[in-house]
């Protein structure tokens, strides 16, 4: 991996699933947005287009290091260029970070199945012998300590960069406070979801509990963190209604809180929701 004078590169790579016929549209933005990021000193980006899938690209970016990582995805012409782009993008894209390197960017491929075949190393349901009996957020206390500071500092970028993006989706007509959450799976994925409001008032949906029912759909059962991100003068943190439903359907997962510039607290569901009630009081 090439080095910086200070730290090593960063590499993440992104799969975007295109709508059909907005490819012109997409190249157009995506091109803007490889030059600006190389005018700007913060690295390179490429596209690498699917050989099976004509509307699935993987986006390859190369920071210089993480903290440039970490200005170049709070930048605000980045930030929208990347919101042109997701309009013309058919999902939330899907973020995986430090991979490009283990195989080389020039055969870079659908790196979500190189993960599952890492993951079907371990049996389905199977732990780490010394993981038995521990609770979530303290198995991910223990992996955080093992991944460092740096690594936990770019995958919550990039978690937090995707709750920007969803959250120019956000319907709301009538507060215009949009919010936008962004929830990891167990195995890496991210499931994004944007606030909806309607006019009866009582049946809008949280942002978080529309990234919380997206994944349930979608089979997935274990999460590590979701990050919640709204343009406000202060954190903006989960309702009680999306601090129970998180806490019934991801225990005490990572709560990430950060506005459209950086990141402004991270705390353990637990503190949020104390005394919590579950499905334990129902036996």
């Amino acid at each position: 991996m090439q080095t910086s004078e200070t730290g090593p590169a960063v590499v993440s790579v992104t799969a975007l699933e295109l709508l059909p016929g907005r490819e012109t549209e997409f190249l157009g933005f995506a091109g803007r947005l490889q030059a600006l990021i190389q005018q700007k000193g913060y690295g390179t980006d490429q596209l690498l287009r699917d050989g099976t899938d004509a509307n699935r690209y993987y986006d390859i970016r190369v920071w210089k290091n993480a903290e440039t990582a970490a200005r170049a995805e709070s930048d605000p012409e980045v930030l929208a260029l990347w919101s042109r782009i997701s309009g013309r993008l058919k999902t939330s894209p899907i973020v995986d970070l430090a991979w490009a390197v283990e195989v080389g960017l020039a055969t870079a491929g659908p790196w979500q199945e190189r993960r599952a075949l890492r993951d079907r190393r371990r049996g389905p349901g199977e732990r780490r012998l010394r993981d038995v009996g521990r609770s979530e957020g303290e198995r991910r206390m223990s992996i955080d300590r093992r991944m460092g500071p740096r690594r936990r500092e770019e995958e919550n970028a990039s978690l937090v960069m995707a709750a920007r993006i969803v959250r120019e989706r956000a319907h709301t007509p009538f507060s215009r406070f949009k919010v936008g959450a962004a929830l990891e799976t167990a195995d890496g994925r991210i499931v994004t979801g944007c606030s909806v409001e309607n006019a009866t008032y009582g049946l809008t949906i949280c942002a978080e509990r529309v990234a919380v029912f997206k994944a349930i759909s979608e089979g997935h059962r274990s999460f590590k963190r979701i990050a919640v991100v709204a343009d406000s003068d202060q954190p903006t943190p989960p309702c009680g209604a999306c601090r129970q439903i998180l806490w019934e359907f991801a225990g005490n997962v990572e709560v990430i809180l950060a506005d459209l510039r950086e990141i402004r607290g991270r705390y353990w569901l637990k503190t949020l929701l104390p005394l919590p009630f579950d499905a334990g009081f129902l036996r």
